[in-house]
């Protein structure tokens, strides 16, 4: 279970650092986005990256303990 958190860890970092690279670049002005639309925009692409690893992390965590064929049969 250690992997999962490294791996969502990684993955917002990652996602974070796209953000800034775009706000470095372009500045976020020219999109008419302001300061509370950019915090908007940066917890909700970290809320919805960290909602998709967590999903997937159940998705291999069931298929591996085989939490399915119990269920299924």
């Amino acid at each position: 279970m250690k992997w999962i958190g490294m791996f969502s860890a990684a993955c917002t970092g990652m996602m974070l650092a796209v953000l800034f690279i775009l706000w470095a670049f372009n500045d976020f002005e020219a999109l008419g986005v302001g300061g509370h639309g950019l915090v908007a925009l940066i917890l909700g692409v970290v809320v919805t990256t960290g909602l998709g690893i967590g999903l997937m992390a159940l998705v291999f965590h069931s298929d591996r303990s085989d939490h399915d064929e119990v269920v299924g049969h």
